[in-house]
């Protein structure tokens, strides 16, 4: 019924009204205003956000699905508290949907098979079916389920892909991540077999020394260098050099990366480490230079 009422033929909705006033915002044209007044005066722009998240949910080309989305986003910003719940909820079935009727994984859902069928069903019938592209079908949804621990969802996720070609489990603790369960993330990535893809994340998650544990563990010289350089930034110098006492391997490395780049650096390491005999070779061969 909302899809109807905002595209049917000179239609005077208020869900349509608040489109065209969308489009004539981006044009930079007055008339957005007069179909914005339009709305407002018969006090039913509330409604017409609500129409046009609705009907964006029986939409199923995306184009058409973001130019409702933008509408109601438009018009929520001259709504005093409109509650954001429904806005958001729609942008993940959105997001569920629209991965699902995907080729790769070819379950062509309309929006109320959608919500009859539950998102749990959804998932154990869609991801045996895929490959690596439910990735993101599952990362919207599991990753914010608030009634579970942060273990729970981790080992319930791995559950269900296991060992799967295509999956990318920093893709969803990145996604975990940015839902703000950063030790979720951290626990999915260890279902990540390339530390390459595990250790960026780390860093950006500001977990450095684990970062550095896991780029010594995959025995990946360049990696570790990364890491270290990346230390010698975030740190001060004395944290910075403790930090390198407790990783033999990584200390061994920036002392090469010294001999070569930094050698004042490498003094101090010496000092540092009392290393008496090599602060000796040190001044030699300074002199000899």
């Amino acid at each position: 019924e909302a899809s109807q009422e905002i595209f049917k033929i000179a239609s005077m909705a208020p869900g349509a009204l608040l489109l065209e006033a969308q489009k004539e915002y981006e044009k930079e044209s007055q008339k957005a205003d007069e179909y914005l007044r339009e709305i407002k005066d018969q006090k039913l722009l509330p409604e017409a956000v609500s129409q046009c998240i609705e009907a964006a949910g029986y939409e199923h080309e995306p184009d058409t699905q973001k130019s409702l989305l933008r509408a109601a986003s438009f018009g929520k910003c001259f709504i005093d508290k409109f509650p954001p719940e429904s806005f958001v909820r729609m942008c993940q079935d959105l997001r569920v949907l629209n991965a699902i009727r995907d080729y790769q994984i070819g379950i062509p859902l309309t929006f109320t098979q959608y919500k009859r069928l539950t998102i749990e069903v959804l998932l154990d019938r869609a991801l045996p079916v895929g490959d690596g592209a439910e990735t993101s079908l599952l990362a919207p949804f599991q990753v914010q389920q608030k009634d579970k621990s942060d273990e729970e969802v981790a080992h319930a996720i791995n559950q269900k892909l296991g060992d799967t070609p295509g999956i990318s489990y920093s893709e969803i603790a990145a996604r975990a991540y940015d839902c703000g369960r950063t030790e979720l993330a951290i626990k999915l990535l260890e279902y990540e077999p390339r530390s390459g893809e595990q250790v960026p994340l780390l860093l950006k998650m500001k977990r450095s020394k684990l970062a550095l544990s896991k780029a010594i563990e995959s025995g990946d010289t360049d990696l570790v260098y990364t890491v270290v350089l990346h230390l010698k930034n975030e740190l001060n110098r004395g944290t910075f050099f403790m930090t390198l006492q407790n990783q033999p391997v990584a200390l061994s490395l920036y002392r090469q990366f010294c001999k070569h780049q930094e050698r004042e650096t490498l003094k101090d390491l010496y000092n540092q480490d009392d290393n008496h005999q090599e602060l000796g070779n040190f001044h030699v061969h300074s002199s000899y230079s």
